[in-house]
């Protein structure tokens, strides 16, 4: 533990080396990006209130700009190097708006944006603060939607897994149950597994949250892919369990499979998707741990 004097030199250094950072001029080129790109984030941060499946991204660049002030102490020891590299894609993310706007893709003109501030940040600081900034600026994808279309790809395929998925576990409640597609016969009613009830919803926000998981609570940078990679089964496989829970309630109560209800249980079965990945994570531990141990 650092005494009180080392505490008060180590604090006199951070703020000597604060003081020498450009701070106007960084505020400068902050203006700038968000002036050039203010439409494209009024619609973006429109999108994270209105859209569900993007709620979490209003809590990505606070979380981006958290882990960047964990950081402000190697940052700040790090000197700063004009690099005009950072320039050229800044010209790169200015040309793909340009090219977004003219065929009115959100997606690049989104990604754009993010791809404008690194290069800023490559210019100011340079290719060494660059690196120490790499996950916090490539965090800031997860705030950006995927595109439509690939949605769309994805979605129908997740529908029809977590169909068949409920089917299985409905079946084994002793509830009969016939599917056709993505929609689930029972006796009482029938059960539409819609967009929200694929899983995708929770896709994007859970792999957005392994990630950052892996990062707060595992230094191995080989755990952040796999994790991310485990959401996919974890996400599918909990809403898969929704619908099962949805279906096995309604029997016996109608209303419980829809409303107020049935968006609880979202929010219930989104915690199990998180307690999930909590035991996934300790369980790769678990076996990377014996596999060290017998490698000795």
């Amino acid at each position: 533990m650092d005494s009180p004097a080392e505490a008060a030199r180590e604090q006199q250094a951070t703020a000597v080396a604060a003081a020498r950072v450009p701070w106007t001029v960084i505020a400068w080129f902050g203006a700038l990006l968000v002036a050039c790109y203010a439409p494209v984030l009024v619609r973006l941060v429109c999108q994270w209130i209105s859209d569900p499946d993007m709620g979490h991204g209003v809590f990505v660049p606070l979380v981006a700009a958290y882990v960047a002030w964990q950081n402000r102490r190697e940052l700040l020891a790090t000197p700063a190097a004009t690099n005009w590299w950072g320039m050229l894609l800044v010209a790169w993310g200015a040309a793909q708006l340009l090219v977004a706007t003219l065929g009115a893709e959100l997606f690049l003109a989104r990604t754009a944006f993010v791809i404008s501030v690194m290069g800023v940040v490559w210019f100011l600081g340079g290719t060494r603060i660059l690196r120490r900034l790499a996950f916090p600026l490539v965090l800031l994808f997860f705030m950006v939607p995927i595109p439509a279309i690939i949605f769309n790809q994805i979605t129908f395929p997740l529908q029809l897994v977590a169909s068949k998925i409920a089917e299985l576990a409905i079946s084994l409640l002793g509830i009969p149950v016939f599917r056709e597609g993505n929609i689930l016969e029972l006796p009482s009613q029938r059960l539409n597994v819609v967009e929200a009830c694929s899983g995708i919803r929770s896709l994007l926000s859970l792999s957005f949250l392994s990630v950052v998981y892996a990062h707060f609570f595992d230094k191995r940078s080989w755990m952040k892919p796999v994790l991310l990679v485990a959401t996919v089964p974890i996400a599918v496989a909990a809403n898969a369990g929704r619908v099962a829970l949805t279906g096995m309630l309604s029997e016996y109560k109608p209303e419980l499979a829809e409303g107020f209800f049935h968006g609880a249980q979202g929010w219930v079965i989104f915690m199990v998707a998180l307690v999930l990945l909590v035991v996934v994570h300790r369980a790769i531990c678990f076996v990377a741990r014996g596999a060290h141990g017998r490698r000795q």
